[in-house]
């Protein structure tokens, strides 16, 4: 196969999965062996081991970040800062795709960007919208999911001066009961009062008085 006939193949995938593409092919080392070269040329990008991007002069269709952190690990959804930046909870832009998975952790860095997965357990693994862009669906927490997340995963000290600290906004967005019952649905104390925290730090928000 000759770089132009890849091309009309893959051309409109937003993601190259060559491993499905090409299953049942007569010559798969031979595709294989393309591929690296065509990698090596910088005509195609590597996420991972079968997965692709075509190079930006190559494109017809741009790929969605969220979209390529859904496949790199399935199941798996965006969550910790990348969804409190999605969710305009904090002010910073977050460079790295931060993302939950039953599975193990794992980190895949590519000129395309880098996406971490941080292991959460199954019983877990809920509190996450569908979101489509260009026919490319991605999972993203919801806001409460996230900041409990965030409070599951990175286990700081929970107090009022940490949660000033994150620089968190527009909490009004995060709905409290909602909060409290994915709270309790973790079944540990810790989280139980992270979400207290949270409230209070949005009560004290809402009049004007982030700390104690």
């Amino acid at each position: 196969m000759n770089w132009n006939e890849f091309l009309n193949i893959v051309s409109k995938l937003p993601v190259i999965d060559t491993e499905n593409l090409f299953a049942g092919v007569s010559d798969p080392a031979g595709i294989e062996v393309q591929i690296s070269r065509w990698k090596k040329a910088g005509k195609i990008i590597q996420l991972k081991r079968g997965l692709y991007l075509l190079a930006e002069p190559y494109r017809k269709i741009e790929p969605y970040e969220p979209y390529i952190a859904a496949i790199l690990r399935r199941p798996s959804y965006i969550s910790l800062e990348k969804a409190l930046e999605y969710h305009n909870l904090i002010p910073e832009a977050v460079a790295v795709y931060t993302s939950v998975t039953p599975k193990r952790k794992a980190r895949y860095a590519s000129d395309t960007g880098i996406f971490d997965y941080s292991h959460i357990k199954k019983t877990l693994f809920w509190g996450y919208n569908s979101v489509t862009v260009n026919k490319q669906t991605a999972f993203i927490a919801s806001c409460e999911k996230a900041i409990l997340d965030y409070f599951f995963i990175k286990k700081p000290e929970i107090s009022l001066d940490y949660l000033d600290g994150l620089r968190l906004q527009n909490v009004e967005k995060i709905r409290i009961e909602r909060l409290f019952e994915y709270a309790r649905n973790f079944n540990m104390p810790e989280i139980l009062s992270a979400a207290r925290a949270i409230s209070e730090f949005i009560s004290l928000s809402s009049i004007g008085e982030k700390t104690l």
